[in-house]
């Protein structure tokens, strides 16, 4: 008798295809975390605005590499719909694209423009807070 009761539950769970977390809603979250990086890539840089331009222009940087390698990363993950492994090589394709631009870019900004590390280091962490902080929050 339990058993058929347990069953007949679980095919009409089966049928009713509730889905705990949508594309939508992760795409919803990650344009969130885009834009409060790019918010923070404003405020670092008025920050160190009072050190100097140099200072400015390293902070801002620093925080819109994070804010561009993370819109790849969302670029790459809600590329589609698709099996388990279709959707981990995106999300893998992502990361790697992701840090191939915020290595790349640290680079360009340390190296090639001789920019100040500290503005920059700075600028990078204070964007990377904003992931801690959008999903400890739901809104």
């Amino acid at each position: 008798m339990a058993r058929s009761w347990f069953g007949a539950a679980l095919s009409e769970a089966a049928r009713e295809h509730h889905v705990i977390n949508s594309l939508a809603s992760g795409r919803r979250l990650a344009l969130r975390i885009i834009l409060l990086q790019l918010a923070v890539a404003v405020a670092v840089g008025l920050t160190f605005l009072m050190q100097g331009p140099r200072e400015a222009l390293a902070a801002t940087a620093g925080a819109a590499l994070v804010a561009l390698g993370s819109a790849l990363l969302a670029w790459r993950s809600f590329k589609g719909l698709g099996g388990g492994g279709t959707a981990m090589w995106h999300v893998l394709s992502g990361l790697i694209l992701k840090w191939i631009v915020i290595f790349g870019g640290l680079i360009a900004i340390l190296g090639q423009w001789k920019l100040p590390p500290l503005a920059a280091i700075t600028g990078l962490v204070a964007a990377y807070a904003i992931n801690l902080l959008a999903f400890r929050f739901k809104g």
